[in-house]
């Protein structure tokens, strides 16, 4: 439990100094919200929790295959917040737009006889 609770804050932890960051620095705080170290920590937990590189393989793959499918999300809340939509409506509309692409990623992986 203290292994998961460590880890917890170290990525929250991480979260909140990129935040503190961007406020001061959005370019800055932008460049290392784009760096993948989500999927870093998340690959060295998984390695810590299990060591089996296979799993971290395929784990490594669908984030790949995920990518794609979220980076319109980044295109479309600024696009939406500078024509004047209510932040949360921008959220909430490119979050539906990020789902809605992921179902369909998950479908066109299935009929390519890709794993995810």
């Amino acid at each position: 439990m203290l292994y998961a609770i460590l880890k917890a804050v170290i990525s929250g932890a991480l979260i909140a100094a990129i935040s503190e960051v961007s406020r001061r620095k959005p370019g800055l705080g932008g460049l290392l919200a784009s760096l993948p170290l989500t999927s870093l920590l998340a690959m060295i937990w998984l390695w810590r929790d299990t060591r089996d590189p296979i799993r971290i393989a395929d784990q490594t793959q669908a984030t790949l295959i995920f990518i794609l499918p979220s980076l319109p999300m980044f295109l479309v809340i600024p696009m939406l917040l500078r024509r004047g939509t209510p932040f949360w409506a921008a959220m909430g509309a490119g979050c539906v737009m990020t789902v809605l692409l992921y179902l369909a990623t998950v479908w066109a992986a299935s009929k390519l006889g890709i794993k995810v």
